[in-house]
Protein backbone atom coordinates (compact mmCIF):
# COMPACT_ATOMS: atom_id res chain seq x y z
CA UNK A 1 0.00 0.00 0.00
CA UNK A 2 2.84 2.38 0.92
CA UNK A 3 4.61 1.65 -2.37
CA UNK A 4 1.38 2.40 -4.23
CA UNK A 5 1.04 5.77 -2.52
CA UNK A 6 4.68 6.61 -3.30
CA UNK A 7 4.12 5.73 -6.95
CA UNK A 8 0.97 7.85 -7.14
CA UNK A 9 2.70 10.85 -5.54
CA UNK A 10 5.63 10.47 -7.93
CA UNK A 11 3.19 10.43 -10.87
CA UNK A 12 1.48 13.60 -9.61
CA UNK A 13 4.83 15.33 -9.20
CA UNK A 14 5.92 14.44 -12.72
CA UNK A 15 2.59 15.65 -14.13
CA UNK A 16 2.84 18.92 -12.20
CA UNK A 17 6.33 19.44 -13.54
CA UNK A 18 5.09 18.72 -17.06
CA UNK A 19 2.14 21.11 -16.74
CA UNK A 20 4.45 23.87 -15.55
CA UNK A 21 6.03 23.67 -19.00
CA UNK A 22 2.76 24.70 -20.64
CA UNK A 23 1.53 28.29 -20.84
CA UNK A 24 -1.35 29.22 -18.58
CA UNK A 25 -2.07 32.29 -20.72
CA UNK A 26 -5.60 32.20 -22.20
CA UNK A 27 -5.59 30.84 -25.73
CA UNK A 28 -7.21 33.92 -27.24
CA UNK A 29 -4.25 36.03 -26.09
CA UNK A 30 -1.65 33.71 -27.57
CA UNK A 31 -2.81 33.74 -31.17
CA UNK A 32 -2.92 36.87 -33.27
CA UNK A 33 -6.17 38.58 -34.15
CA UNK A 34 -8.65 40.81 -32.35
CA UNK A 35 -9.18 40.35 -28.65
CA UNK A 36 -12.58 38.99 -27.67
CA UNK A 37 -14.93 41.78 -26.65
CA UNK A 38 -16.41 41.48 -23.20
CA UNK A 39 -20.19 41.49 -23.69
CA UNK A 40 -20.91 42.87 -20.24
CA UNK A 41 -18.63 45.84 -20.88
CA UNK A 42 -18.74 46.65 -24.58
CA UNK A 43 -21.90 48.41 -25.78
CA UNK A 44 -23.55 46.25 -28.42
CA UNK A 45 -26.48 46.62 -30.80
CA UNK A 46 -28.54 44.68 -28.25
CA UNK A 47 -27.78 47.31 -25.61
CA UNK A 48 -28.81 50.07 -28.01
CA UNK A 49 -32.06 48.28 -28.85
CA UNK A 50 -32.81 47.91 -25.15
CA UNK A 51 -32.17 51.62 -24.51
CA UNK A 52 -34.32 52.55 -27.49
CA UNK A 53 -37.13 50.25 -26.38
CA UNK A 54 -37.13 51.79 -22.90
CA UNK A 55 -36.86 55.36 -24.30
CA UNK A 56 -33.43 55.96 -22.76
CA UNK A 57 -31.50 58.58 -24.78
CA UNK A 58 -28.41 57.30 -26.62
CA UNK A 59 -25.19 59.32 -26.48
CA UNK A 60 -22.68 59.50 -29.31
CA UNK A 61 -19.53 61.62 -29.69
CA UNK A 62 -16.83 61.64 -32.34
CA UNK A 63 -13.21 60.74 -31.58
CA UNK A 64 -10.20 60.63 -33.85
CA UNK A 65 -7.29 59.62 -31.60
CA UNK A 66 -6.32 57.62 -28.53
CA UNK A 67 -6.61 60.41 -25.90
CA UNK A 68 -10.10 61.42 -27.04
CA UNK A 69 -11.16 57.77 -27.09
CA UNK A 70 -10.00 57.31 -23.51
CA UNK A 71 -12.04 60.35 -22.45
CA UNK A 72 -15.17 58.96 -24.14
CA UNK A 73 -14.52 55.62 -22.48
CA UNK A 74 -14.22 57.27 -19.07
CA UNK A 75 -17.45 59.19 -19.62
CA UNK A 76 -19.27 55.96 -20.60
CA UNK A 77 -20.55 57.42 -23.87
CA UNK A 78 -22.64 54.81 -25.71
CA UNK A 79 -21.25 55.20 -29.23
CA UNK A 80 -17.89 56.49 -30.40
CA UNK A 81 -17.96 57.67 -34.02
CA UNK A 82 -14.69 57.90 -35.91
CA UNK A 83 -16.12 60.42 -38.34
CA UNK A 84 -14.82 61.71 -41.64
CA UNK A 85 -15.21 65.10 -39.93
CA UNK A 86 -11.59 64.39 -38.99
CA UNK A 87 -10.82 65.91 -42.38
CA UNK A 88 -11.94 69.28 -41.03
CA UNK A 89 -11.21 69.32 -37.30
CA UNK A 90 -7.96 67.32 -37.39
CA UNK A 91 -6.51 67.73 -40.89
CA UNK A 92 -7.66 71.32 -41.44
CA UNK A 93 -9.62 70.86 -44.67
CA UNK A 94 -12.69 72.96 -45.45
CA UNK A 95 -14.84 69.89 -46.17
CA UNK A 96 -14.91 66.18 -45.34
CA UNK A 97 -14.18 65.14 -48.92
CA UNK A 98 -10.34 64.98 -48.98
CA UNK A 99 -9.79 62.37 -46.23
CA UNK A 100 -8.72 58.97 -47.55
CA UNK A 101 -9.54 55.46 -46.40
CA UNK A 102 -5.95 54.90 -45.26
CA UNK A 103 -6.10 58.07 -43.16
CA UNK A 104 -9.43 56.98 -41.68
CA UNK A 105 -7.95 53.60 -40.77
CA UNK A 106 -5.16 55.30 -38.80
CA UNK A 107 -7.77 57.22 -36.80
CA UNK A 108 -9.89 54.08 -36.32
CA UNK A 109 -6.99 52.03 -34.95
CA UNK A 110 -5.98 54.76 -32.51
CA UNK A 111 -9.55 55.10 -31.23
CA UNK A 112 -10.00 51.33 -30.95
CA UNK A 113 -6.98 51.18 -28.63
CA UNK A 114 -8.47 53.79 -26.31
CA UNK A 115 -12.23 53.16 -26.25
CA UNK A 116 -12.95 49.81 -24.64
CA UNK A 117 -16.66 50.18 -23.83
CA UNK A 118 -18.45 52.31 -26.46
CA UNK A 119 -19.77 50.80 -29.67
CA UNK A 120 -17.20 51.83 -32.29
CA UNK A 121 -18.54 53.15 -35.60
CA UNK A 122 -16.30 54.18 -38.49
CA UNK A 123 -17.34 56.48 -41.34
CA UNK A 124 -16.89 55.32 -44.92
CA UNK A 125 -15.02 58.23 -46.51
CA UNK A 126 -16.08 59.86 -49.75
CA UNK A 127 -15.01 57.95 -52.84
CA UNK A 128 -14.71 54.55 -51.18
CA UNK A 129 -18.19 53.08 -51.55
CA UNK A 130 -20.12 54.87 -54.29
CA UNK A 131 -19.02 52.88 -57.36
CA UNK A 132 -20.82 49.60 -56.66
CA UNK A 133 -21.88 47.35 -53.77
CA UNK A 134 -18.68 45.31 -54.00
CA UNK A 135 -16.56 48.39 -53.42
CA UNK A 136 -18.78 49.34 -50.48
CA UNK A 137 -18.45 45.90 -48.88
CA UNK A 138 -14.68 45.83 -49.42
CA UNK A 139 -14.30 49.22 -47.74
CA UNK A 140 -16.56 48.25 -44.84
CA UNK A 141 -14.58 45.04 -44.31
CA UNK A 142 -11.35 47.04 -44.07
CA UNK A 143 -12.91 49.42 -41.53
CA UNK A 144 -13.69 46.42 -39.30
CA UNK A 145 -10.64 44.21 -39.94
CA UNK A 146 -7.95 46.88 -40.17
CA UNK A 147 -9.60 49.66 -38.19
CA UNK A 148 -10.99 47.61 -35.30
CA UNK A 149 -14.48 49.10 -35.59
CA UNK A 150 -17.73 47.37 -34.65
CA UNK A 151 -19.87 48.98 -37.35
CA UNK A 152 -19.74 51.48 -40.20
CA UNK A 153 -21.68 54.61 -41.14
CA UNK A 154 -22.49 55.74 -44.65
CA UNK A 155 -24.14 58.92 -45.88
CA UNK A 156 -27.08 59.51 -48.17
CA UNK A 157 -30.22 57.79 -49.31
CA UNK A 158 -29.99 57.55 -53.08
CA UNK A 159 -30.94 54.15 -54.55
CA UNK A 160 -27.25 53.26 -54.95
CA UNK A 161 -26.55 54.09 -51.28
CA UNK A 162 -29.50 51.99 -50.16
CA UNK A 163 -28.18 49.08 -52.24
CA UNK A 164 -24.72 49.59 -50.74
CA UNK A 165 -26.11 49.62 -47.20
CA UNK A 166 -28.07 46.43 -47.86
CA UNK A 167 -25.01 44.70 -49.35
CA UNK A 168 -22.87 45.62 -46.34
CA UNK A 169 -25.51 44.36 -43.91
CA UNK A 170 -25.81 41.11 -45.88
CA UNK A 171 -22.02 40.76 -45.60
CA UNK A 172 -22.48 40.63 -41.83
CA UNK A 173 -21.51 44.21 -40.96
CA UNK A 174 -23.70 46.55 -38.90
CA UNK A 175 -24.57 49.79 -40.71
CA UNK A 176 -25.62 53.21 -39.42
CA UNK A 177 -27.35 55.42 -41.97
CA UNK A 178 -27.13 59.20 -42.29
CA UNK A 179 -29.75 61.50 -43.84
CA UNK A 180 -30.58 65.20 -43.89
CA UNK A 181 -27.50 67.33 -44.35
CA UNK A 182 -24.93 64.88 -45.70
CA UNK A 183 -21.58 66.71 -45.81
CA UNK A 184 -20.17 64.41 -48.51
CA UNK A 185 -22.89 65.70 -50.85
CA UNK A 186 -22.11 69.42 -50.56
CA UNK A 187 -21.33 69.52 -54.30
CA UNK A 188 -24.97 68.64 -55.00
CA UNK A 189 -26.48 70.46 -52.02
CA UNK A 190 -24.58 73.67 -52.80
CA UNK A 191 -22.86 73.82 -49.42
CA UNK A 192 -23.66 72.89 -45.83
CA UNK A 193 -27.40 73.48 -46.07
CA UNK A 194 -30.12 72.24 -43.70
CA UNK A 195 -32.65 69.83 -45.21
CA UNK A 196 -36.35 69.15 -44.66
CA UNK A 197 -37.37 72.81 -44.69
CA UNK A 198 -40.13 72.38 -47.25
CA UNK A 199 -42.71 69.65 -47.76
CA UNK A 200 -40.92 67.75 -50.50
CA UNK A 201 -37.58 67.82 -48.69
CA UNK A 202 -39.19 66.85 -45.37
CA UNK A 203 -40.99 63.87 -46.89
CA UNK A 204 -37.75 62.81 -48.56
CA UNK A 205 -35.95 62.79 -45.19
CA UNK A 206 -38.56 60.44 -43.70
CA UNK A 207 -38.74 58.21 -46.78
CA UNK A 208 -34.96 57.92 -46.95
CA UNK A 209 -34.74 57.00 -43.27
CA UNK A 210 -37.38 54.30 -43.81
CA UNK A 211 -35.48 52.96 -46.83
CA UNK A 212 -32.27 52.72 -44.77
CA UNK A 213 -34.18 50.85 -42.06
CA UNK A 214 -35.53 48.47 -44.71
CA UNK A 215 -31.96 47.94 -45.94
CA UNK A 216 -31.03 46.68 -42.47
CA UNK A 217 -29.46 49.72 -40.79
CA UNK A 218 -29.48 49.56 -36.98
CA UNK A 219 -29.71 53.34 -36.58
CA UNK A 220 -29.97 56.55 -38.62
CA UNK A 221 -28.29 59.90 -38.05
CA UNK A 222 -30.54 62.90 -38.75
CA UNK A 223 -28.45 66.00 -39.41
CA UNK A 224 -29.64 69.59 -39.64
CA UNK A 225 -33.38 69.07 -40.07
CA UNK A 226 -36.20 70.91 -38.27
CA UNK A 227 -37.28 69.23 -35.00
CA UNK A 228 -40.79 68.32 -36.26
CA UNK A 229 -39.26 66.44 -39.20
CA UNK A 230 -36.88 64.60 -36.87
CA UNK A 231 -39.80 63.79 -34.57
CA UNK A 232 -41.77 62.37 -37.50
CA UNK A 233 -38.86 60.26 -38.70
CA UNK A 234 -38.20 58.98 -35.18
CA UNK A 235 -41.85 58.00 -34.76
CA UNK A 236 -41.96 56.31 -38.17
CA UNK A 237 -38.87 54.20 -37.56
CA UNK A 238 -38.42 51.14 -35.39
CA UNK A 239 -34.68 51.81 -35.06
CA UNK A 240 -33.09 54.65 -33.06
CA UNK A 241 -32.40 58.04 -34.61
CA UNK A 242 -29.31 60.02 -33.60
CA UNK A 243 -29.76 63.75 -34.00
CA UNK A 244 -27.21 66.45 -34.73
CA UNK A 245 -28.81 69.83 -35.19
CA UNK A 246 -32.16 68.04 -35.38
CA UNK A 247 -33.78 69.05 -32.11
CA UNK A 248 -34.69 67.12 -28.95
CA UNK A 249 -37.04 64.50 -30.36
CA UNK A 250 -34.48 61.96 -31.63
CA UNK A 251 -33.58 58.74 -29.85
CA UNK A 252 -30.11 60.09 -29.12
CA UNK A 253 -27.67 62.89 -29.87
CA UNK A 254 -24.19 63.24 -31.36
CA UNK A 255 -21.71 66.11 -31.36
CA UNK A 256 -18.19 66.55 -32.66
CA UNK A 257 -15.61 66.19 -29.87
CA UNK A 258 -13.73 69.38 -30.71
CA UNK A 259 -16.93 71.42 -31.02
CA UNK A 260 -18.55 70.41 -27.72
CA UNK A 261 -15.29 70.95 -25.83
CA UNK A 262 -14.53 74.30 -27.45
CA UNK A 263 -11.15 73.00 -28.57
CA UNK A 264 -10.63 75.39 -31.48
CA UNK A 265 -10.85 78.93 -30.17
CA UNK A 266 -9.77 81.08 -33.08
CA UNK A 267 -11.64 83.48 -35.40
CA UNK A 268 -11.93 81.14 -38.41
CA UNK A 269 -13.38 78.27 -36.44
CA UNK A 270 -15.73 80.62 -34.60
CA UNK A 271 -17.27 81.41 -37.99
CA UNK A 272 -17.76 77.76 -38.98
CA UNK A 273 -18.75 76.28 -35.61
CA UNK A 274 -22.28 74.90 -36.08
CA UNK A 275 -25.08 76.99 -34.58
CA UNK A 276 -26.59 73.87 -33.02
CA UNK A 277 -23.48 72.99 -31.02
CA UNK A 278 -23.45 73.65 -27.30
CA UNK A 279 -19.94 74.23 -25.96
CA UNK A 280 -19.60 72.45 -22.63
CA UNK A 281 -16.12 73.89 -22.09
CA UNK A 282 -13.63 76.28 -23.64
CA UNK A 283 -10.71 73.89 -23.68
CA UNK A 284 -9.05 75.86 -26.47
CA UNK A 285 -8.69 78.89 -24.18
CA UNK A 286 -7.11 76.70 -21.50
CA UNK A 287 -4.66 75.26 -24.04
CA UNK A 288 -3.72 78.70 -25.37
CA UNK A 289 -3.14 80.04 -21.85
CA UNK A 290 -0.97 77.04 -20.93
CA UNK A 291 1.13 77.36 -24.10
CA UNK A 292 1.71 81.08 -23.49
CA UNK A 293 2.77 80.41 -19.90
CA UNK A 294 5.13 77.66 -21.05
CA UNK A 295 6.68 79.97 -23.64
CA UNK A 296 7.13 82.69 -21.01
CA UNK A 297 8.73 80.30 -18.49
CA UNK A 298 11.20 79.01 -21.07
CA UNK A 299 11.99 82.54 -22.26
CA UNK A 300 12.68 83.90 -18.77
CA UNK A 301 14.58 80.78 -17.67
CA UNK A 302 12.20 79.71 -14.90
CA UNK A 303 11.53 76.35 -16.59
CA UNK A 304 12.87 73.82 -16.04
CA UNK A 305 13.76 74.44 -12.41
CA UNK A 306 15.25 71.98 -9.93
CA UNK A 307 11.87 70.36 -9.32
CA UNK A 308 11.61 69.47 -13.00
CA UNK A 309 15.20 68.26 -13.33
CA UNK A 310 14.96 64.97 -11.42
CA UNK A 311 17.91 63.02 -12.81
CA UNK A 312 21.06 63.21 -10.67
CA UNK A 313 24.73 62.35 -10.93
CA UNK A 314 26.90 62.04 -7.86
CA UNK A 315 29.60 64.67 -7.24
CA UNK A 316 32.26 61.98 -7.53
CA UNK A 317 31.01 60.89 -10.96
CA UNK A 318 30.52 64.51 -12.04
CA UNK A 319 34.16 65.33 -11.15
CA UNK A 320 35.38 62.21 -12.96
CA UNK A 321 33.25 63.17 -15.96
CA UNK A 322 34.82 66.64 -16.05
CA UNK A 323 38.30 65.11 -15.86
CA UNK A 324 37.51 62.85 -18.82
CA UNK A 325 36.28 65.83 -20.81
CA UNK A 326 39.51 67.70 -20.07
CA UNK A 327 41.52 64.71 -21.27
CA UNK A 328 39.59 64.93 -24.53
CA UNK A 329 40.52 68.59 -24.83
CA UNK A 330 36.96 69.71 -24.12
CA UNK A 331 37.81 72.25 -21.42
CA UNK A 332 34.76 74.41 -22.14
CA UNK A 333 32.43 71.42 -21.80
CA UNK A 334 34.17 70.38 -18.55
CA UNK A 335 33.67 73.87 -17.10
CA UNK A 336 30.01 73.89 -18.15
CA UNK A 337 29.42 70.55 -16.43
CA UNK A 338 31.10 71.71 -13.22
CA UNK A 339 29.14 74.97 -13.17
CA UNK A 340 25.90 73.08 -13.74
CA UNK A 341 26.62 70.86 -10.72
CA UNK A 342 27.23 73.91 -8.54
CA UNK A 343 24.07 75.66 -9.73
CA UNK A 344 21.90 72.60 -9.17
CA UNK A 345 23.36 72.10 -5.71
CA UNK A 346 22.67 75.75 -4.86
CA UNK A 347 19.12 75.54 -6.16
Amino acid sequence: MASLLRARNAFRGSMASLLRGFSNVPENTVYSGPMAQTPNKRVTLRHLREKHKSSQPITMVTAYDYPAAVHLDTAAVDICLVGDSAAMVVHGHDTTLPITLDEMLVHCRAVARGAKTPLLVGDLPFGTYESDPNQAVDTAVRILKEGGMDAIKLEGGSPSRIVAAKAIVEAGIAVMGHVGLTPQAISVLGGFRPQGRNVASAVKVVETALALQEAGCFSVVLECVPPPIAAAATAALQIPTIGIGAGPFCSGQVLVYHDLLGMLQHPHHAKVTPKFCKQYARVGDVINKALLEYKEDVTNGSFPDVHHSPYKISKTDADAFSSELQKLGLDKAASAASEAVQKMDTA
